[in-house]
């Protein structure tokens, strides 16, 4: 989880410093060119090397991951692409890693692809989601992420909650209210992952992190969340609905997915469940960045009564969905 350090360090990256990082660790002359992409949380710049070749490099926000986390993502990354897997994979350096470093901040350096959002129109778009997915777990059940999230609700999500609580972020008014809510949730999913499969997994496998490129067909991008979790976490945040109304959708991706490797079908109960703890998962992320100035920006109205209000509706409402589908199970 995220917790901005050296944040000085960070935004005084200049593209000078950025552009001679890159021009060392790939041992070629790079042009002045330094085109800042979107990204709320990392620095991500497109740059040229003389010859014209383009490159995207990304600079990790201090605090977020640690090195070992940042490697888990590159290993999973180069295993897809190792397994002919459409994935945007880090290029080696010329330290023999994927990871560079200046001025204690890493960094990597991929090459440049271009594409657009993929869009699941037909049938076949739904199958051909499910089939990337199942090939994609084919590989993250091959080794561990031993510094990645564990992402299950007696381990991430108590965490959150913990962390919720023990730092106060929570308003006074609402606090006690958040606390009951809290414990009725854990009392409701703590238990329904037990026996569960766990996986390598996206972990943010949602229509904006697959592209699509003509010619070529779809790229999984963005591995930035990857995490250990059940295979059903990279399936729902796909559906255009909750997971009672999105039956068809889950036909089509899981007749793509079993093409590649078996789905055990009991885990779609745990959807609705997982897009709870997402929920809480934010809040903790929120509260992590609570005092950097881009985030007070982005949300002006963090830990204030009103805000809280909102946030423990929507958890209220989440709740009551997956107690509803419980009941008719």
């Amino acid at each position: 989880m995220y917790k901005l350090e050296k944040k000085s360090d960070f935004e005084g990256l200049s593209p000078d410093v950025l552009i001679d990082a890159v021009e060392e660790a790939l041992g070629i002359r790079m042009s002045g060119l330094a085109y800042p992409l979107a990204s709320y949380i990392n620095r991500v710049y497109e740059l040229q090397a003389m010859n014209g070749t383009r490159y995207v490099a990304k600079f990790y926000r201090p605090g977020r991951w640690s090195e070992a986390a940042l490697i888990d993502e590159h290993n999973f990354v180069s295993d897809c692409k190792d397994a002919e897997i459409p994935v945007i994979a880090p290029i080696l350096l010329k330290n023999n890693s994927t990871m560079g470093k200046v001025n204690d901040i890493f960094f990597a350096v991929f090459p440049k692809r271009l594409g657009r959002r993929f869009e699941a129109i037909t049938g076949k778009d739904w199958i051909r989601i499910g089939s990337i997915l199942g090939r994609l777990h084919n590989v993250g059940v091959q080794r561990k992420a031993k510094d990645r999230i564990i992402h299950d609700p007696l381990i991430s999500t108590v965490k959150d909650i913990n962390f919720l609580k023990d730092g106060f972020f929570v308003s006074p008014r609402y606090m006690s209210e958040f606390r009951i809510l809290a414990n009725e949730i854990m009392n409701t999913i703590g238990s329904l992952f037990i026996d569960v499969e766990y996986i390598r997994v996206h972990g943010d496998c949602h229509f904006g992190n697959i592209l699509f490129r003509p010619g070529e067909g779809m790229m999984l991008i963005d591995f930035d969340d990857m995490m250990t979790a059940p295979p059903v976490q990279d399936i729902w945040l796909i559906l255009q609905d909750y997971s009672v109304n999105s039956k068809k959708q889950l036909d089509l991706i899981l007749k793509g997915y079993t093409q590649f490797r078996d789905f055990d079908v009991s885990t779609l109960k745990l959807i609705e469940p997982l897009r709870l703890m997402r929920l809480i998962y934010f809040l903790g992320w929120c509260a992590k960045q609570e005092n950097d100035l881009k985030f007070k920006a982005t949300y002006p109205n963090w830990g204030s009564d009103f805000y809280w209000r909102i946030e423990l509706n929507d958890l209220q409402k989440q709740l009551d969905v997956i107690k509803r589908e419980s009941n008719n199970i």
